[in-house]
C-alpha cells in the first residue's frame, strides 16, 4: 500500500463520478468539486424534494450545469440493493461508465451506547456501513471495465477518538475504514485506488448540525466543505499506482500536495 502523495493536476476531464449522499453537505461540495475538475457527475441521494434538511439532488445538479459542468440527478437509497443498482445503471447509461465512486451517504448518532435505541444503531449500520458496501459492490465492475479508477469512502476522525467514548456513528465508520483498507489489496491488480477520506476538523453540514445534539464547536475547529472537495479531487485522480490503501485527512492531504 502506498501513502505517497503524488502531484495532482486536478484535471478529471473524461472521467465519470458517482457520488452517493450528494444532495447536501460534504457530498454536494464533493460533487461540485469533481465537476469543476472536469468529471461528469451522478448526483445520487434519496432527497428528490426538500424535506427536514435542505438540499436535493436536483438542486445540486442544477448548480453544476449552471457552472458549465455535466451532472445527472439520480435517486438512490443506499440501503436498498435494487435502488443502488438502478442508480448505477442510470449513470452508466447516461455517461458510458464509471471511473470514480465517492461513498458519502451517512447518518449521525453520537449518543453513548447505553442511550442508543436499537433502531438508531441499526440505521447507522444500514446507511453508513451496508450502504457503502452496496454502492462499492455495484461500482467495482464498472471501474474494472474502464481499466481502473478510484474508490473513496468518506469517514471521520472520530474513529480515532477512543478516549471520548463509543457511539454508533464512529463504530460504523471504523468498519468502513477496515473494509476499504482491505479492499485496496483486493483491487490492486485491477488498477483501482481505494482510500478513505475524512475532514481534518469539523464540517458543519446540515446533517451534522441536526445530529450533533447542539454541540458547540469553536471556530478554529471548523473546516470548510471545500477542503473535502479539494482532497476528493486529488484522490479521484489516483489509480493503484498512486495513493491507495490509506486513510487521508482532508487538510493534511491538501497541504502535502
Amino acid at each position: 500500500m502506498s501513502d505517497t502523495v503524488l502531484p495532482a493536476t486536478g484535471d478529471l476531464t473524461g472521467k465519470v463520478a458517482f457520488v452517493a449522499g450528494a444532495s447536501r453537505g460534504i457530498g454536494a461540495a464533493v460533487a461540485e468539486g469533481l465537476a469543476a475538475a472536469g468529471a461528469s457527475v451522478a448526483v445520487a441521494a434519496r432527497s428528490e424534494q426538500e424535506g427536514a434538511l435542505p438540499g436535493t439532488i436536483h438542486a445540486v445538479a442544477q448548480r453544476i450545469t449552471a457552472a458549465g459542468g455535466r451532472a445527472l440527478p439520480v435517486p438512490c437509497d443506499v440501503t436498498n440493493e435494487e435502488s443502488v443498482e438502478s442508480a448505477i445503471a442510470a449513470t452508466v447509461a447516461e455517461f458510458g461508465g464509471i471511473d470514480i465512486l465517492v461513498a458519502n451517504a451517512g447518518v449521525m448518532w453520537l449518543a453513548p451506547i447505553e442511550k442508543t435505541p436499537l433502531k438508531r444503531w441499526q440505521l447507522c449500520l444500514d446507511v453508513n456501513l451496508t450502504g457503502v458496501f452496496l454502492v462499492t459492490k455495484a461500482a467495482i465492475p464498472h471501474l474494472r471495465a474502464r481499466g481502473g479508477g478510484s474508490l473513496i469512502a468518506i469517514t471521520t476522525t472520530g474513529v480515532d477518538m477512543i478516549d471520548r467514548g463509543s457511539n454508533a456513528y464512529w463504530i460504523s465508520k471504523a468498519a468502513v475504514e477496515r473494509m476499504y483498507l482491505g479492499l485496496a489489496s483486493d483491487l490492486r491488480g485491477d488498477n483501482i485506488a481505494v482510500n478513505c477520506l475524512s475532514p481534518t476538523r469539523v464540517v458543519l453540514t446540515e446533517g451534522w448540525q441536526a445530529g450533533s445534539g447542539g454541540r458547540e464547536i469553536p471556530p478554529e475547529m471548523v473546516e470548510p466543505p471545500e477542503a473535502m472537495a479539494d482532497a476528493a479531487v486529488l484522490l479521484a485522480a489516483q489509480n493503484a499506482d498512486g495513493i491507495t490503501g490509506t486513510v487521508q485527512r482532508s487538510e493534511h492531504l491538501i497541504a502535502a500536495r
